[in-house]
């Protein structure tokens, strides 16, 4: 993929790996380019990350007194492409 810049701001994007192909990115923020090929990996992929997400929880542990609260999480994914830009 040719080096290209980004028609709102005309700064140079920066490409990155991505599963097996590239995605150019604006540094600012204002968005990703990537060859339609590559649009029907991530395509594939997102519907796979849903397929593949359970419902599924683990038994609840049994309370004691000397436990604590666990760490804070952050908000679970709503799609496997949201998981690419945190």
């Amino acid at each position: 993929m040719d080096e290209l810049t980004c028609p709102r701001c005309d700064s140079a994007m920066v490409s990155r790996p991505l599963g097996t192909g590239q995605v150019s990115q604006c540094p600012d923020g204002h968005g990703v380019f990537l060859e339609r090929a590559e649009l029907g990996n991530l395509i594939e992929a997102e519907n796979d990350w849903h397929r593949n997400a359970s419902q599924s929880t683990a038994p609840l542990p049994r309370i004691t007194a000397d436990m604590t609260a666990p760490p804070a999480s952050r908000t679970p994914a709503r799609a496997w492409v949201e998981t690419l830009f945190r």
